[in-house]
């Protein structure tokens, strides 16, 4: 102890040691098919500046990568595709769904357009509108990070659950 009265370490648990070192380095896949890409790309320009949140390394390799924004329509002949790239993605992965069309299948509710990425791969957070603002963007990670700081997103649960059952010894 130092003579102000200070502590010279720090306590804390290593999960949430690890958590915080997640939430501050994420490292985006962009996914972008039509308008949103195009909001999607001004949301890493100087003007908004996504790495300012820690996530300015963009990865155009699922392998590098640990943050999947898929924005914008996805066709039923792109799905498979979408959900080799989140297949490859090492766990812990994230998924923001950027736009009514990812989210919902937006205006187009035909058979050829994929009512909502969340019918082949998990989502931990919406950004709405058509196409959504960069404001919108920086909200949802923001809210992402919260997430994966508590350890509350799909892929954080799945890994807590598997080491549950390899503790316990059974499985669901």
């Amino acid at each position: 102890m130092g003579k102000d009265g200070s502590v010279g370490y720090l306590t804390t648990r290593l999960e949430d040691f690890i958590n915080w070192g997640r939430k501050n380095a994420l490292w985006p896949l962009p996914f972008g098919t039509s308008c949103c890409g195009i909001e999607m790309m001004a949301t890493l320009c100087s003007d908004y500046d996504m790495s300012r949140f820690g996530a300015e390394v963009v990865r155009f390799s699922p392998r590098q990568s640990d943050l999947l924004i898929v924005a914008g329509i996805i066709s039923a002949k792109m799905a498979p595709v979408l959900k080799t790239i989140y297949d490859q993605m090492s766990e812990p992965k994230f998924v923001m769904s950027f736009g009514a069309c990812a989210s919902s299948g937006g205006i187009f509710n035909v058979y050829s357009v994929l009512q909502g990425i969340d019918k082949m791969i998990p989502v931990d957070v919406y950004v709405p509108g058509c196409p959504p603002a960069p404001e919108g963007v920086i909200h949802a990670l923001m809210r992402l990070q919260e997430k994966v700081s508590v350890g509350d997103t799909h892929s954080q649960r799945k890994i807590a659950e598997m080491g549950k059952q390899a503790v316990t010894g059974v499985s669901p």
